[in-house]
């Protein structure tokens, strides 16, 4: 009975012997898991600020293009108005010197008519030979 109490004991020790050394493996490879898991965490955490500046970065630029687009449109359209006003200056000037070519015309007809009935009544009143004399002194 010593005997089989003994190698009971011995079986014994050899299994507790087995379990720290079980329970060691299972200590490290806990450590080991605990580390991976924090080294994946910080990973996640790195990608996720990175993933969040870039997202950050493409937001301002968004907001910068469509400011830059807001500006231009407006650039445009004061651009335009710009270009319908001096279309309509210069139209009415236009007009205006038409109108003023026109009236000049018309007082030059004017004028050429009169000096017409001068030399035709001064033909008139003296006679074909002054008439005649004149006629070879004028551009007309």
């Amino acid at each position: 009975m010593s005997q089989a109490l003994s190698s009971k004991e011995s079986s014994i020790q050899y299994i507790q012997q087995q379990l720290e050394e079980k329970n060691r493996e299972c200590s490290v490879l806990s450590r080991q898991l605990q580390q991976t898991l924090d080294d994946a965490q910080r990973q996640v955490d790195s990608s996720m600020q990175r993933v969040l500046a870039k997202e950050r970065a493409s937001q301002s630029k968004a907001l910068d293009l469509q400011s830059q687009l807001s500006r231009a449109k407006t650039e445009q359209s004061q651009l335009q108005r710009s270009k319908e006003e001096m279309e309509r200056r210069f139209k009415s000037q236009l007009q205006n010197l038409k109108d003023r070519l026109e009236q000049s015309d018309s007082t030059n007809r004017s004028l050429q008519n009169y000096v017409h009935f001068l030399k035709t009544s001064y033909g008139n009143v003296f006679g074909d030979s002054l008439l005649a004399s004149c006629l070879q002194n004028s551009p007309t």
